[in-house]
């Protein structure tokens, strides 16, 4: 792992802010679509470094032999851009509810948190499909933002992200914005639409939403191997509590993906 130091910070909506870090190793890094990494918040008098070691496992079992009330949070990030050494994360700020928003409501130049990844062993490409599909909430907006600026200009999709409100809506042509303010959930608004059943699909957000959604595709008759999808918080828990069934069904799947 690495540290990252904050280079700017910049509001992007009422309810997401945009940070830019530069770091050893960035400028190595190579880009792939949906780059995934593991942020690592100090706690009050702690550190953000766990270990230089590479290694996934032997980094992990450093950071569990930390003890508990210095090891550092960790929460996991898309990558919004990495170009020329800077790395750019955007992060959902929802009150005090979690050490990565509480961090990023304050966060200045200068400050310096814990990098782990990402790594190009769990890179997969984007579908081939006619028609690409991306649904997700505001903490997939990272990725399904950075997915859209990569697509060919011919290439046909449709996107849906659910925000609170208007005000949380981004620069990102061709997207069909959701507002729970207005009484809209993405699951219902996703399902009413009509797809072909030879269809990419990439899903993210709520665990519970993204496991409807994905179940949805499923029974129009997509393949799962057509289906990209990642549960990226879950209600009343967080990423410190223990695993649901659900959490270990929707790993184990995932996982089988990746060895496909």
């Amino acid at each position: 792992m690495s540290l990252l130091t904050v280079r700017e910070v910049t509001p992007l909506t009422p309810r997401m802010t945009r940070v830019t870090f530069t770091g050893d190793g960035l400028a190595d890094l190579g880009t792939w679509p949906d780059q995934q990494l593991k942020l690592l918040f100090p706690k009050p008098g702690g550190t953000a470094l766990v270990s230089e070691d590479t290694d996934t496992g032997t980094w992990y079992l450093a950071y569990l032999a930390i003890p508990e009330e210095a090891r550092p949070w960790m929460r996991s990030f898309t990558v919004r851009a990495l170009a020329g050494g800077v790395l750019t994360v955007d992060f959902v700020l929802h009150g005090d509810h979690g050490p990565a928003a509480r961090w990023a409501a304050t966060a200045k130049p200068g400050d310096v948190i814990g990098r782990f990844g990402p790594s190009r062993d769990y890179a997969r490409p984007l579908g081939s499909a006619g028609l690409l599909v991306f649904a997700g909430d505001e903490t997939a907006l990272p990725a399904i933002g950075s997915l859209l600026e990569i697509l060919a200009p011919e290439q046909d999709f449709l996107a849906f992200v659910e925000v609170e409100d208007p005000a949380e809506e981004q620069d990102l042509p061709g997207v069909r914005w959701v507002h729970r303010s207005a009484g809209e959930d993405l699951v219902s608004v996703v399902t009413q639409v009509e797809v072909p059943v030879s269809v990419w699909v990439w899903l993210g957000g709520e665990a519970s939403a993204v496991r409807l959604l994905r179940r949805h595709f499923v029974d129009l008759g997509v393949s799962k191997e057509d289906i990209e999808f990642a549960g990226y918080w879950r209600r009343a828990l967080t990423q410190d509590d223990a695993p649901t069934a659900d959490d270990l069904a929707e790993a184990q799947e995932r996982t089988a993906a990746l060895n496909e």
